[in-house]
């Protein structure tokens, strides 16, 4: 389980945990979609196109680890090491998006406070790597969302 929290009430970044321990700190870009994570001693860009309906993760040496296509759409998907991982927005009345598998919800992406911004991501059999870049896809569209109003 990743749990994210802001790092401040007027930052835009997060902080990442599981278990408890701190794992990574996502620093959203002030200028354009996406940021950056260290994870595992690595530098992890998160890139997005200019409409915000795709996302590529490139690593500190400039190899690309994973992509999320039709991310705005209600079914989208994250793409890493030729393994495609299918998610759907729960409801349009809340702030989740699950993980599923054959149609069957298996984990999720969802919202812990409309106020303080946090989620909690339960995300089985998806690496840790590719995992936090679901979660930094998904907090920065709903971030999108709620600033344009």
């Amino acid at each position: 389980m990743i749990e994210a929290r802001r790092t401040s009430a007027w930052s835009r970044g997060y902080e990442l945990e599981r278990g408890g321990e701190p794992l990574a700190t996502l620093e959203r870009s002030a200028w354009r979609n996406g940021g950056r994570f260290v994870l595992g001693g690595r530098t992890y860009e998160v890139k997005s196109n200019t409409w915000a309906s795709s996302y590529t993760l490139v690593a500190d040496d400039g190899t690309t680890v994973a992509s999320a296509e039709r991310v705005n759409r209600k079914d989208w998907t994250v793409e890493a090491d030729r393994v495609i991982y299918q998610f759907r927005r729960a409801s349009v009345w809340r702030e989740e998006q699950e993980l599923t598998i054959g149609g069957q919800p298996v984990g999720s992406v969802r919202r812990t406070s409309m106020w303080g911004g946090g989620a909690v991501a339960d995300l089985p059999g998806m690496p840790l790597v590719v995992a936090v870049f679901a979660v930094a896809v998904v907090l920065t569209t709903w971030d999108l969302a709620a600033s344009t109003g």
